[in-house]
């Protein structure tokens, strides 16, 4: 790389980070109608900028450094690093949100809101960049707490609402509990290493095995972003936002942090950390993909999609699978962001998030049909489409994983792992049967006035559909080996399992079958109210959680009404009536006898003067008194 690349590096990495905070002032200012085109030409020029970093990426990471703060002796400062994985996230980013705001523009034309919109949206990709270019553990959680506040600005986007106010409070109420973990992670991390620099971090942890308590608490902060389980209820409903805001935060920004967080500790991940990180994914997949199953709401059942695919990725993660991970994050930001896409064309033509008034629209929205069939087709894990190989990469690396392991049990997680797939493809195909299929069910929108949107939203369906293809990725339409992608981040075990492809496909393809032919049970059903209840989740956390809290905060309440203020108020009126008193003592006592004391002198005072009065016959008197006085003493 020549001289002058490598001086000018390190600027545009700090230009592109503050790119999208300039836009984020500039957009609080500026006038409607050139809102969305400024928010593009900005997200354009740092997509720019991303690709001319990964063209003259250099052969080590390169990390800059600021000083910040000195603390006793403790030096922390502000570092950025810029290695494959950073212009492979920063491309993303960009790509996935210029996207989404040209979508915007027509998608929320009439909106009154729509300079905070875009500003907000820019404060979204500011935050999402920071975590990907921190160089430090320090920097990462000063940007992660940046998203977090983004999101429950988006998500509580329309905040009229109550149903959207409530989303966008439990969005950022859950994240809070995985950021405390979060950051006694942190606080364990620099007791333990002394640093928070990743790739300091990355050379000491690699022959040493840190506590299993670091890992698992730099893990909540996963378990909050990346909405795994228990974490996991705040993402459905953080659907009351936006519709573009949900394929910004499905597909590349919010819930990616999480698994890219995971990526950059990974060498901190004690093996015992490693299971539960197995474990919880394992769980998250089946979880979400069960509580998909049976949702009425078109894009609660891909948010729940969402969370059983980054369960997956985190699954991918605890069997040391750090490249099959990030290639599914990859491929999963196409077409997840696809499907929100063409699912808010959908909503846009009929005016209903309720799959059970759509159908039939395959005809009157083809465009819309064939991208959202795509991207179903690949999220679902069919060959011939980029969903295929990345999940093909994950379940052979977790079944070389568990070949690894001296229990036998360790195939449970990829033969479930496996299962997950065909659960996919079953929701999807019944969504898609639901939503294209059959007849029409909406009787407040005819089907004549439904109707394609026009290219500003039509465009990138179609280029996140296209994206979601095979060829992109892999020559091989049914094996990801070889893949460019391993090429940055290698798979930790390339396993070749010549039975795995047939199983998946067979699995794929019977869920999808299933799926498309399922007939609607009853909403009472229990398995079905279990799935439409996320599992019951929000129910065990109001229960064992919610209620217990808010009773002992009403007896903490009561307790110090009547006993902390009892005491307070009691020595308050003590205090009053014993000034009371005092007053009066002083009054009456003290004052009364000094005052006594003066009239009395003033009295004497006024006596004596009465005698010396000049005449003779007063002194005479007062002779004769005196002298029988003296006799009356002496006798």
């Amino acid at each position: 790389m020549p001289a002058n690349s490598s001086q000018l590096l390190p600027v545009l990495m700090a230009t592109l980070l503050g790119l999208p905070f300039a836009g984020f002032l500039a957009l609080t200012a500026t006038n409607r109608r050139l809102a969305g085109l400024l928010a593009i030409g900005i997200t354009g020029a740092g997509l720019a900028i991303s690709i001319f970093l990964t063209v003259h990426l250099p052969e080590h990471p390169l990390t800059i450094h600021a000083d910040w703060a000195t603390m006793a002796g403790m030096s922390f400062d502000i570092s950025l690093r810029l290695d494959a994985l950073t212009t492979l996230m920063l491309i993303l980013v960009h790509f996935v949100a210029l996207l989404v705001q040209i979508y915007s523009i027509s998608y929320l034309r009439d909106e009154s809101k729509l300079c905070r919109y875009f500003a907000y949206l820019q404060l979204f990709v500011g935050a999402m960049l920071g975590i990907v270019l921190a160089g430090n553990l320090l920097v990462m959680y000063a940007f992660w707490e940046l998203v977090g506040l983004a999101s429950y600005l988006l998500i509580g986007f329309y905040a009229e609402r109550p149903a959207s106010s409530r989303a966008a409070q439990k969005a950022f109420l859950m994240n809070r509990v995985g950021d405390i973990g979060f950051l006694i992670g942190i606080f364990l991390t620099y007791y333990y290493f002394d640093t928070l620099d990743f790739s300091t971090l990355a050379a000491n942890g690699a022959g040493i095995i840190a506590p299993t308590a670091l890992g698992l608490c730099l893990f909540m902060g996963c378990v909050g972003k990346s909405a795994q389980f228990p974490l996991l209820t705040w993402l459905p409903d953080a659907m009351e936002g936006p519709t573009p805001v949900s394929a910004l935060l499905h597909a590349a920004t919010m819930v990616a942090a999480g698994i890219f967080l995971l990526a950059r500790i990974h060498p901190l991940l004690s093996p015992n950390a490693l299971v539960v990180i197995t474990v919880v994914g394992t769980i998250t997949t089946l979880w979400g993909g069960y509580s998909a199953v049976f949702q009425t709401d078109i894009k609660k059942v891909l948010a729940f999609s969402t969370v059983s695919q980054l369960g997956l990725m985190v699954a991918a993660m605890g069997t040391d699978n750090v490249g099959g991970a990030m290639f599914h994050l990859l491929t999963h930001a196409f077409f997840k962001a696809g499907l929100f896409l063409s699912a808010g064309a959908v909503i846009h033509a009929v005016h209903t998030q309720d799959m059970r008034q759509m159908g039939g629209l395959r005809k009157a929205l083809p465009t819309t049909f064939v991208a959202y069939t795509v991207c179903a087709a690949a999220l679902s894990g069919l060959p011939l489409f980029s969903g295929f190989l990345s999940k093909e990469a994950i379940l052979g690396g977790a079944f070389g994983w568990a070949g690894t392991q001296r229990n036998g049990l360790a195939y449970i997680v990829p033969t479930l792992l496996l299962l997950s797939s065909g659960l996919t493809a079953f929701y999807m195909a019944r969504q898609w049967r639901l939503v294209f299929f059959g007849e029409y069910r909406n009787v407040d929108v005819p089907l004549t006035r439904a109707h394609e949107p026009d290219w500003l939203m039509r465009g990138p369906v179609v280029i996140l559909s296209i994206l979601s293809v095979w060829v992109w990725f892999s020559v091989n339409p049914l094996s990801a080996q070889g893949s460019w992608f391993f090429h940055i981040l290698p798979m930790s075990k390339e396993q070749d399992f010549g039975w795995l492809a047939p199983v998946s496909i067979g699995l794929v393809l019977l869920g999808g079958w299933l799926g498309f032919r399922l007939r609607e049970p009853r909403a009472d059903y229990s398995y079905v109210r279990l799935s439409l209840n996320y599992g019951f989740l929000d129910f065990f956390y109001k229960i064992l959680i919610i209620r217990p809290v808010l009773r002992l905060a009403m007896i903490l309440n009561r307790t110090d009404q009547r006993v902390v203020d009892g005491m307070v108020n009691g020595t308050g009126v003590a205090t009053v009536v014993l000034a009371h008193l005092t007053y009066g003592f002083d009054r009456l006592g003290v004052d009364g006898l000094v005052n006594g004391a003066a009239w009395l002198a003033s009295r004497l005072g006024q006596v004596t003067r009465s005698l010396q009065n000049g005449r003779i016959q007063s002194y005479i008197t007062v002779a004769v008194v005196g002298l029988l006085l003296v006799l009356w003493w002496l006798l």
